[in-house]
């Protein structure tokens, strides 16, 4: 038989910064690396950067930010927020989450699905009745990840570079 699951999601942290600037900036690479002309570089700075950025967030009431982690190791982690309505996406107040990523050897565990789940609860917790979240076009796993936990297509980004 398999020995359960040790891994909890929680609450971030500042003692997080660390770990989470690291998955910050696996985020950036990803990313960069989908489409270097529309997505921003990673820099020397970017792992320090994410972090202070999003430990920083940790006292801002209307920001959810959580950690899965095992054994004390931060495995992934959702950041996430409640809006008020926004003209510009045709929306009324909603939740929304900006980041989910799980370390690279960690995927496809359902790591990310439980941090999604969390971040879905917490969010409607804090009163959210819609949630909306963006997802790179050709990061087609989380796109499954996201289906697969009842999110739906509704938007679509497009960028034209000019010389």
């Amino acid at each position: 038989m398999n020995e359960p699951s040790k891994i909890v999601v929680r609450p971030g942290a500042p003692d997080d910064a660390a770990a989470l600037g690291s998955l910050g900036e696996l985020l950036v690479v990803l990313h960069h690396a989908f489409d270097p002309s529309r997505f921003i570089a990673p820099g020397p700075g970017t792992k320090q950067g994410y972090g202070r950025y999003l430990a920083s967030a940790l006292a801002r009431e209307d920001v959810i930010v959580l950690v899965a982690e095992e054994n004390s190791v931060v495995l992934g982690y959702a950041y996430a927020g409640l809006e008020g309505a926004d003209w510009m996406a045709l929306r009324g107040p909603a939740g929304v989450i900006y980041d989910l990523v799980v370390a690279s050897e960690r995927r496809r565990e359902g790591i990310g699905r439980r941090l999604l789940d969390a971040a879905v609860d917490a969010l409607a917790a804090r009163g959210a009745e819609m949630i909306v979240l963006s997802t790179a076009t050709n990061n087609e796993t989380a796109q499954r990840l996201f289906a697969a936990a009842g999110f739906r297509a509704t938007m679509l980004e497009m960028t034209r570079n000019l010389p």
